[in-house]
C-alpha cells in the first residue's frame, strides 16, 4: 500500500463543506474538534436528551438535533456504535440526507454487512483512524497524527475519494500516513483482529495464564504481575520495533523461552480456530449473531460482562493498581474512551 500525506490532500475539498459529526463519544469528539481546528465548519448532531450536549458546548462546538445537523450538512460522519447505527439512520438521518451528500463512517460494519443501505444518490466513504479517539485528539494537539484508512463504497459525485482524503487529513491522518483500502477489507480484518488477537485472544491468554499459576499454588498477585501487568512492557516494545525488535530488548532467557515455547501455546489447533473465526466474519455469521444479540437486549453480552467482572484477576488487579498512583492517567484514558459506547 502507498501511504498518502497532507501534501496529497486538497484541503479546500473539505473546508468548503459543512460537516455534521453525529455522536460525541470517543471518536466523535476527536473528529469534531480536529476538524474545527483545521478550519472546517462543523456541527455536532445529538439527541435532545444527550448527556454529551453539555460537554460539546463546553468544548465550543455548535450542537443541533441529529435531523437538523444532517439536513444542513454536505458531509455527515456517523460516529455512533455499530449496533445503534441502523436505527438512528432510519429514524433521523435517511430522510434528511440531501441528494449528493457524503455519508461517512469510521468502521465499515454497517455498509459491508448491509445493516444500512444508503440511497444511490449518496456518496459513501470511510475514514478509520487506527487509534482510540483520545489519542486521535492528543496527537493532533501535539502537531502529530495517527494513521488513517480511507475507502469509498459509493461515488455518484465522482469526488468521494477526494473528500475522504481531505477529511482524513483534517483530523490529523495526513501527518502520519493515510492508506487506501475497501469497506470489506477494513471490516473483516478489524473484526478478526479484535476477536482472535487484540481483545478476545489476548484476554483469554492472559486469563488462562493467571488461572494456571493460581491453580498451581502461586500467589494471585504474582500471577497478575507476570501475566497481565508486564504485558504493557512487551506490547510497547512490539509497537516500537516489531516482534523481533521486542525480542532484542528482553533477556536471552526470555528470548529463548519465546522462541521455543510460544508455539506450544499457540498451536496448529489455535490457528484453525482462528480460521473458523475468520470464516464466521467473512460469511456474515458473526454480524447476524451480533445484530440479533442487540435486538434481543444483549442478554449474552451482559452475562459475559458480569462473569468477566467477577473473575479473580479483576479484584486482584484493582487492589494492585491502587498501589500504583502513576497509573492514574492511563485509568482516566480508559474511562474517557468508554464514551464511545454512548449513542449520541
Amino acid at each position: 500500500m502507498k501511504a498518502l500525506y497532507d501534501r496529497d490532500a486538497r484541503h479546500a475539498a473539505i473546508q468548503r463543506k459543512r460537516v455534521a459529526v453525529i455522536g460525541y463519544g470517543s471518536q466523535g469528539r476527536a473528529h469534531a474538534l480536529n476538524l474545527r481546528d483545521s478550519g472546517v465548519d462543523v456541527t455536532v448532531g445529538l439527541r435532545a436528551d444527550s448527556s454529551s450536549t453539555e460537554r460539546a458546548r463546553r468544548d465550543g462546538m455548535r450542537t443541533a438535533s441529529v435531523e437538523q445537523a444532517v439536513g444542513e450538512a454536505d458531509v455527515v460522519m456517523l460516529l455512533v456504535p455499530d449496533e445503534e447505527q441502523p436505527a438512528l439512520y432510519f429514524r433521523a438521518i435517511a430522510e434528511h440526507l440531501r441528494d449528493g451528500a457524503y455519508l461517512g463512517f469510521a468502521h465499515g460494519f454497517s455498509i459491508h454487512f448491509g445493516t444500512i443501505v444508503p440511497s444511490r444518490t449518496s456518496n459513501v466513504f470511510m475514514v478509520a483512524p487506527k487509534a482510540p479517539g483520545p489519542l486521535v485528539r492528543s496527537e493532533y494537539e501535539a502537531g502529530r497524527g495517527v494513521p488513517c484508512l480511507i475507502a469509498v463504497s459509493q461515488d455518484p459525485s465522482g469526488d468521494a475519494r477526494e473528500i475522504a482524503l481531505a477529511y482524513a487529513s483534517a483530523i490529523g491522518g495526513g501527518r502520519a500516513g493515510i492508506l487506501e483500502t475497501t469497506f470489506k477489507e477494513e471490516t473483516e480484518t478489524d473484526l478478526f483482529g479484535e476477536q482472535a488477537v487484540l481483545c478476545g485472544g489476548l484476554s483469554a491468554l492472559v486469563s488462562a495464564g493467571f488461572e494456571t499459576l493460581v491453580e498451581a499454588g502461586y500467589a494471585p498477585e504474582m500471577a497478575y504481575f507476570e501475566c497481565l501487568h508486564e504485558m504493557k512492557l512487551i506490547v510497547d516494545l512490539m509497537y516500537a520495533g516489531g516482534i523481533e525488535g521486542m525480542r532484542k530488548k528482553i533477556s536471552n532467557t526470555a528470548r529463548f523461552g519465546d522462541y521455543s515455547r510460544g508455539s506450544r501455546v499457540v498451536t496448529a489447533e489455535t490457528k484453525e480456530a482462528m480460521r473458523a473465526i475468520l470464516r464466521d466474519i467473512q460469511d456474515g455469521s458473526f454480524a447476524r449473531e451480533w445484530v440479533q444479540e442487540h435486538a434481543a437486549g444483549k442478554p449474552r453480552f451482559n452475562a459475559y460482562s458480569r462473569a468477566a467482572r467477577a473473575h479473580e484477576i479483576e479484584g486482584v488487579g484493582a487492589e494492585l493498581r491502587s498501589l500504583m498512583p502513576w497509573l492514574a492517567p492511563a485509568a482516566e484514558l480508559v474511562q474517557e474512551d468508554e464514551l464511545k459506547f454512548r449513542v449520541c
